[in-house]
């Protein structure tokens, strides 16, 4: 039986490299489109100490498991971007945004997929194996449905933003304003449809049902 402690320390290891995959992913995208600002600031690394943010990666995740909290989630640090450098100026910040998100959403598949057609023995004898499998699909689920949040400072609010009008800009200001007081309230109270999107994603990925 493995303990309730060696779980959770697992679960923040992969929490912190889930979300260095995510600020990876918007880095390489925007190298790719032209802009070199992370390359230079040393971030398209796999490095955790590049990445860390002292409260989203190490603070709130602690304090959430002191809660008790069913969900554990962070970020990383931010990796800086320069638009005006991208070569597609319409849609460059487009796919720099939804790249976070979409590599969450890719590790989630690709480890859900081996979940789903791993042969049965192998995890019956091996409770390890399954328990690690799931946390890795179940948290990068949380990060992809989180950070889809329409709300900044959230990749959401950027794809939001890249398909409003111009004649939005008192919405976006609002938002930019109030996100992150509107972030807490859905944080806080949001939690029971947040957790039923995971699951019905966790299903149809692997064919089981999330029990963790």
């Amino acid at each position: 039986m493995i303990s309730t402690l060696a779980i959770t320390i697992f679960a923040l290891v992969i929490l912190l490299f889930s979300v260095i995959a995510h600020e990876l992913a918007h880095g390489y995208v925007a190298y790719s489109l032209g802009d070199p600002t992370a390359k230079y600031a040393g971030r398209l690394t796999l490095n955790p100490i590049k990445h860390l943010d002292l409260f989203g990666s190490i603070i709130l995740p602690f304090l959430l498991f002191l809660a008790g909290s069913p969900f554990l989630f962070g970020w990383a640090k931010p990796v800086p971007i320069n638009p005006y450098n991208f070569k597609d100026k319409k849609y460059g910040e487009l796919k720099v945004s939804i790249a976070g998100p979409a590599s969450n959403f890719g590790l989630a598949i690709i480890f859900g997929l081996i979940l789903r057609f791993l042969p049965g023995q192998i995890l019956m004898g091996n409770e390890a194996i399954g328990i690690a499998l799931g946390y890795i699909v179940t948290i990068n689920i949380w990060l992809g449905i989180f950070n889809l949040i329409p709300i900044p400072p959230l990749d959401g609010s950027w794809i939001l933003f890249s398909f409003l009008p111009a004649s939005a800009e008192r919405l976006k200001f609002f938002l930019k304003q109030y996100g992150i007081v509107i972030l807490i309230l859905i944080i806080l109270f949001a939690g029971s449809l947040w957790f039923s999107l995971t699951s019905i994603i966790f299903h149809l990925i692997t064919g089981k049902l999330l029990t963790l």
